[in-house]
């Protein structure tokens, strides 16, 4: 057991620092790094020294107890072929049989070890197969069927596990086609919402509807496919650009992708490329720059085509010209998408057509931009705030 996890634990160690090679780097911690896999596989060294000790004792006083009995019965066949009690072809016989029973003995310490740990492997096994998952589809639970994209959050009140409440009793309606904006301070409760509605989790109380369907009732897969996700932290396979879009969707052709692209603004990149949408953009995209990333995810969520759309402060790595373009691409798709916003930049949401803000896990206000600026709340702190910052950077 202690072999498989110093195991487990030296793997997770080399691939973590490997991924993550940048932050490494940054803070000049690869000595460190170095060390923590060493004393990793020392400890597990230490262990494995002592299992392979033990086999080799099991082994040795094997080997002894059976050379010893072998001994002691050849002996005694021979004293009994001198005595003329037993033949030469009955102690012939004798040999043969003590080979055949003992070989197969001589295996058995290996053997067991085998088996010993085969069966850690096993039973590891069988307790991740007995992990339950917390979001799981009720029996015969129906696909859900979206025809226009109405989002209800009613009564949603919701709470990690041994953490007070992030959301509570939160209530507000997104019509289709609308784009409605979630702002608020970090720890708001603002992503959880997005979570929530992409079925990571499940409501403590209260419920959330797609067209009139609740979709703790229906299968989590459909609900899903519903919904198209551009998160703010990015992640790209370690494959081509033609790869990383056409994920969005199966069985999609180059002219799909070309024009998600085009949608997206990143086309002229992509074509400026020696390679093209053959180009590899490494481990989590590390070949690509911030915005390039985002754009590229944007464009990937765009080909899968969902009626529903959660932006998660997705153009906060663009520059002014891209956030611009991405921003008249996506309005352009408004009557087609409901759309879901988080934004940390007020500038990216004036448009929406309804701004909801969250402080404390409740709606402090909700309104469209001029309204919210007018009523003179929290929201026209947070624009003035950050009109400010923009002027000082001019």
């Amino acid at each position: 057991y202690q072999m498989n996890d110093m195991q487990s634990e030296a793997n997770t160690n080399a691939v973590d620092s490997l991924i993550n090679y940048e932050t490494v780097k940054y803070f000049n911690r690869e000595e460190f790094e170095v060390n923590r896999y060493d004393n990793t596989m020392a400890r597990w060294e230490s262990v494995a020294t002592k299992s392979f000790t033990s086999m080799t004792a099991l082994n040795f006083v094997q080997g002894a107890v059976i050379a010893i009995g072998v001994t002691v019965i050849l002996i005694t066949a021979a004293q009994g072929v001198v005595d003329q009690n037993l033949s030469l072809g009955d102690m012939i016989m004798i040999q043969a049989l003590l080979l055949q029973l003992f070989m197969p003995l001589g295996n058995l310490g290996i053997v067991y070890r085998q088996i010993k740990h085969n069966f850690i492997d096993m039973n590891n096994m069988f307790d991740l197969l007995e992990q339950t998952p917390k979001v799981s589809n009720a029996q015969d639970a129906p696909a859900l069927k979206v025809t226009q994209g109405k989002i209800e959050f009613n009564q949603v009140s919701f709470a990690y596990p041994n953490k007070n409440n992030v959301l509570k009793d939160i209530s507000f309606t997104i019509e289709p086609g609308q784009k409605v904006a979630i702002v608020g301070q970090s720890g708001s409760g603002k992503s959880t919402l997005a979570k929530l509605l992409f079925r990571f989790y499940e409501v403590s109380s209260g419920s959330i509807l797609i067209d009139g369907q609740d979709i703790k009732t229906h299968q989590q897969h459909s609900v899903q496919t519903a919904i198209g996700v551009v998160p703010q932290d990015t992640v790209m396979f370690n494959e081509s650009i033609y790869y990383n879009i056409a994920y969005g969707k199966q069985d999609v052709g180059m002219q799909a992708v070309k024009q998600a692209a085009k949608l997206s603004f990143i086309d002229e990149f992509i074509d400026q490329l020696p390679q093209g949408y053959d180009t590899l953009v490494g481990e989590r995209g590390l070949k690509l720059s911030g915005g390039e990333k985002q754009r590229l995810a944007i464009a990937r969520v765009l080909l899968k085509n969902p009626p529903i759309l959660i932006f998660d402060e997705a153009t906060s790595a663009l520059d002014s010209y891209s956030e611009k373009m991405v921003q008249k691409a996506l309005n352009s798709l408004a009557d087609q998408h409901t759309t879901f916003v988080i934004a940390h930049r007020l500038s990216t949401i004036v448009d929406a057509d309804k701004i909801i803000v969250l402080g404390n896990g409740v709606i402090k206000e909700s309104g469209t931009h001029n309204e919210l600026l007018k009523s003179g709340g929290q929201y026209a702190s947070l624009w003035k705030m950050q009109s400010k910052d923009s002027l000082k950077e001019k």
